[in-house]
């Protein structure tokens, strides 16, 4: 009696932990995952559902793919794991940002669940929610080997929950094809039990069909891309008895695939592109549009979202100081990314571009520029002032005019709380306590102006995984590859670019309307813009092989470290572009290395090329 006791109370405190705390259960024993205390009762199946959500990893600036990892952004401060990728020093044995077993354990709680969800009374929970939870977990499932394959590439392609005694060394790589054919199998069976859309709120965060659909096209779009479309390099990929893991052959079909399923959810009708009149608004805004489709708690370009997450702690660290930490830190490179408000990019001799000196004017939107900033940042189009912190903007997250003040030095309060990036200014280098920028712009994106850094409070909104405008660009990045004339490229394309502000793609840059080469250099523009520090930068430039050029490597600030000189706001040697950072590069690290933990553990293992 006294051992039974035991046994419900320490299943009872651990139900309770993931009930009541974001930190979820790690690895637990049989007895207690099979127990009659957790299948015994709706409310702690349930739980045992939402620790397996847990697995979910968020790519919010903690993530290398988010921040640092690319040309977009860097972590300001030396000694993080992702500086340390950036500067060639990782390996298998000090594999950073290595997500293996926390996938893997993820996976296997999918099974469990599946395979003991019906022991639940059905007077606590009836047949209707046993098939949806068991939907639900077979997409968690496929979303857990979807992020390991875009890390890793092929894995180990489990069909059920192994033992704690098993013998790993069973247990090779699967090959890419297998994997994504198990993906596939995965969302298909998921989507016949789950909606098009959640009609109820209490339901956001959890998948849908469309997010099913989504997946597959993204996974499509990975395996029509370079890296796993007949890549030479990876035709060493291969088991140890000889099986080969990657094609081996180049497939144009293979777009077509990627942009029928990308169509396929664009066809369900589910989705739209948010503006600011679904939030209220009588007049269409797009610096609100593209600003506050992060901000709201639920809207209709959503597609699948993390709804728990550090929504403060990512504010702290984009936020400039004193009240910020500033480690989240935009670069150059993608400054020069955002177009002009005309619709045409900075090197385009028509944009009306000016890299020198400072605007003798405002702008024309209340969003733009303001007289007296840099013309570097004068008639840039919405999303640059949506998504960039610079040099002489206000901080957004600093709600009253105390707070605005605060971010100022003495010469420059003005009650608009103008940031200082430069040399000795508050949010500057040299500035005492945590802040240290270290390329003159901080991240804006996902920063809400009813947030407050001075105070530590911030609003609630979702973690966007996957939405919309993700899938309008894979599907005319897709379609673009294999029928360049097609009219719906363009069509599908300014949808993005409308709702940002922009005139038609065909109205600035007639001349890429059915140039194949010319079109895809706009669309990943597009891309590298529209879904910046969201990870996509990353993974697009790796499955495009594209991550390893010199361009995309040799990473420019601006002179952070030269001071002011007295001249506050007005130095104009601070705006100086200046090299940053010259990353080091090997052509291996466009796949993760597996861990030497893990090589050791499944001797059937082997590595990927290279490491």
């Amino acid at each position: 009696m006294k051992k039974n006791i035991l046994i419900m109370a320490i299943g009872l405190c651990c139900l309770s932990a993931v009930l009541s705390s974001c930190n979820y259960l790690n690895k637990k024993p049989d007895n207690l995952l099979t127990s009659d205390l957790i299948w015994g009762t709706r409310a702690n199946a349930e739980a045992y559902l939402y620790n397996i959500y847990g697995y979910i990893k968020q790519t919010d600036g903690g993530d290398y793919s988010a921040m640092g990892a690319s040309d977009e952004s860097s972590v300001s401060i030396p000694g993080t794991n992702v500086r340390q990728m950036v500067a060639g020093n990782w390996s298998s044995v000090n594999a950073y940002f290595d997500y293996w077993d926390n996938y893997y354990t993820g996976i296997r709680s999918s099974f469990i669940f599946e395979d003991n969800i019906d022991k639940v009374p059905d007077s606590q929970l009836g047949a209707t929610l046993k098939s949806q939870y068991k939907s639900e977990v077979r997409f968690l499932r496929g979303w857990f080997y979807w992020q390991l394959m875009k890390q890793y590439g092929p894995v180990v392609k489990l069909t059920g929950a192994l033992s704690l005694n098993d013998d790993f060394n069973k247990y090779p790589r699967a090959s890419f094809d297998d994997c994504k054919a198990y993906i596939n199998q995965l969302m298909d069976q998921a989507a016949t039990g789950l909606p098009d859309q959640w009609a109820s709120s209490s339901n956001y965060g959890r998948p849908t069909k469309g997010a099913c659909l989504a997946v597959k096209a993204q996974l499509a779009l990975l395996a029509a891309s370079p890296l796993w479309n007949g890549n030479p390099a990876l035709s060493s990929l291969k088991n140890q008895d000889g099986t080969a893991l990657a094609p081996a052959t180049y497939d144009a079909n293979k777009w077509k695939e990627a942009a029928d399923a990308a169509k396929a959810v664009i066809d369900l009708n589910a989705y739209k592109l948010f503006t600011n009149l679904d939030n209220g608004g009588t007049q269409f805004d797009p610096y609100l549009s593209v600003r506050d489709l992060f901000l709201t708690n639920w809207n209709t370009e959503i597609i699948f979202s993390r709804n728990s997450w550090s929504y403060w702690g990512y504010t702290k660290c984009v936020s400039p100081g004193p009240g910020g930490y500033s480690i989240y830190n935009a670069t150059q490179n993608v400054v020069d990314a955002f177009a002009m408000n005309n619709g045409r990019t900075i090197d385009d001799p028509q944009s009306g571009y000016v890299a020198s000196n400072f605007a003798q004017s405002d702008g024309n939107n209340y969003w733009e520029h303001k007289k007296g900033q840099w013309n570097m940042y004068a008639n840039r189009e919405p999303r640059f002032y949506a998504y960039i912190l610079y040099n002489g903007r206000p901080v957004l997250p600093a709600p009253t005019i105390d707070d605005k003040n605060y971010y100022s030095s003495a010469a420059n309060i003005d009650g608009t709380g103008r940031v200082e990036f430069y040399y000795n200014g508050k949010s500057g280098p040299k500035a005492t306590g945590a802040s240290n920028n270290i390329t003159g712009y901080n991240v804006l994106k996902n920063v809400s102006p009813a947030d407050n850094i001075r105070q530590d409070q911030a609003t609630y909104r979702p973690f966007i995984l996957i939405r919309y405008a993700e899938i309008l660009l894979d599907y005319v990045e897709a379609l673009n590859e294999y029928d360049p004339g097609n009219p719906n490229i363009v069509t599908y394309l300014n949808l993005v670019r409308s709702r940002a502000g922009l005139p038609g793609i065909q109205s600035v840059y007639p001349a890429a309307v059915g140039n194949k080469d010319l079109m895809r250099k706009y669309i990943l523009r597009e891309r590298q813009v529209e879904l910046c520090f969201e990870s996509d930068r990353y993974f697009t430039l790796v499955r495009m092989l594209l991550l390893g050029t010199d361009e995309n490597q040799t990473i420019y600030g601006l002179n952070v470290n030269t001071d002011d000189q007295g001249q506050g706001f007005l130095f104009a040697g601070f705006y100086n572009k200046t090299l940053f950072q010259k990353r080091v590069w090997n052509n291996k690290m466009y796949l993760f290395p597996i861990s030497q933990y893990q090589l050791d553990r499944d001797r059937a293992l082997v590595q990927n090329p290279g490491w």
